[in-house]
C-alpha cells in the first residue's frame, strides 16, 4: 500500500496503525507527483490519497487518483479529505469499483476503517455518508423543477414530447392562451436565459429530461 497526505502527522499515524494491522507500507508520499512516480514503480495494490494536496491544496490527489485509475484499473483507492468535494470526486466514484471516499473525521474506528479497505480492495465501492448527504442536499438545492406546479409539470412533459401549443391544449382540455401562460411560467421559474422562446422551450425541454 501507498499512502499519500501532506499532513506527515496524519500520515504516519495511518501507516503505524496500517502495519501494526498487518498492512505492508511499501511508500508514502507528500505530494501528487511523487504518489504518482512512487505507484509506477511500486505498483501497489491499494494507495490512500488526500484530496487536496499541495502545491495548491485543491485537487492534486484527486487528479492523481485518476491518473492511477487511467493507467492502474485494479489498483484499490481509497480518497481522504477533511471536506465534501461533491462535485470532484463524481466522476471517479461512478467508476464504482475499487474506491471509496471518506471524510477524515470518520476515520475514528481503526475495524471499520480496516474493513472499508478491504472491501474496496475486493472490487466494493464505499461512499462516506456526508458525501451521500451532500449529494442529496446539492440535487434539491439544484433541481430546476423544483419551483413549478403540477399543472406546469404536465405541460412540459407534453412539450418533450413535441407537442404544440394547441396540441397540449387538446390533451389537457384547456384553452390555448392558458397554455402560453403556462409556457411563460415555465420559462421564468426554470431561470433560463433570456434568449428567443423557441430556443428557451428547447432548453427547457432538455432541462426536464435530464432530470428525470
Amino acid at each position: 500500500m501507498v499512502l499519500a497526505d501532506d499532513d506527515v502527522l496524519l500520515r504516519e499515524g495511518l501507516a503505524s496503525l496500517l502495519e501494526r494491522s498487518g498492512v505492508e507500507i511499501v511508500g508514502q508520499a507528500g505530494e501528487a507527483s511523487e504518489l504518482l512516480a512512487l505507484v509506477r514503480e511500486r505498483q501497489p495494490e491499494f494507495v490512500i490519497i488526500d484530496i487536496r494536496m499541495p502545491p495548491t491544496h485543491t485537487t492534486e490527489g484527486l487528479d492523481a487518483a485518476r491518473v492511477i485509475r487511467a493507467e492502474f484499473p485494479r489498483t484499490g483507492i481509497l480518497l481522504l479529505s477533511a471536506h465534501v468535494e461533491v462535485e470532484q470526486a463524481m466522476e471517479l466514484l461512478a467508476t464504482g469499483h475499487r474506491v471509496g471516499y471518506l471524510l477524515k473525521s470518520r476515520v475514528t474506528d481503526v475495524a471499520d476503517f480496516l474493513d472499508t479497505i478491504e472491501q474496496i480492495s475486493q472490487g466494493g465501492s464505499i461512499v462516506d455518508p456526508g458525501l451521500v448527504q451532500e449529494l442529496i442536499a446539492a440535487r434539491h438545492r439544484n433541481d430546476p423543477l423544483e419551483h413549478l406546479t403540477r399543472r406546469e409539470h404536465e405541460v412540459l412533459a407534453l412539450m418533450a414530447e413535441g407537442r404544440s401549443n394547441a396540441g397540449i391544449a387538446h390533451r389537457l382540455w384547456i384553452t390555448e392562451g392558458t397554455v402560453e401562460k403556462h409556457v411563460r411560467s415555465i420559462l421564468s421559474r426554470m431561470q433560463l436565459p433570456e434568449e428567443g422562446d423557441d430556443h428557451r422551450r428547447v432548453r427547457a425541454v432538455l432541462t426536464f429530461l435530464e432530470a428525470r
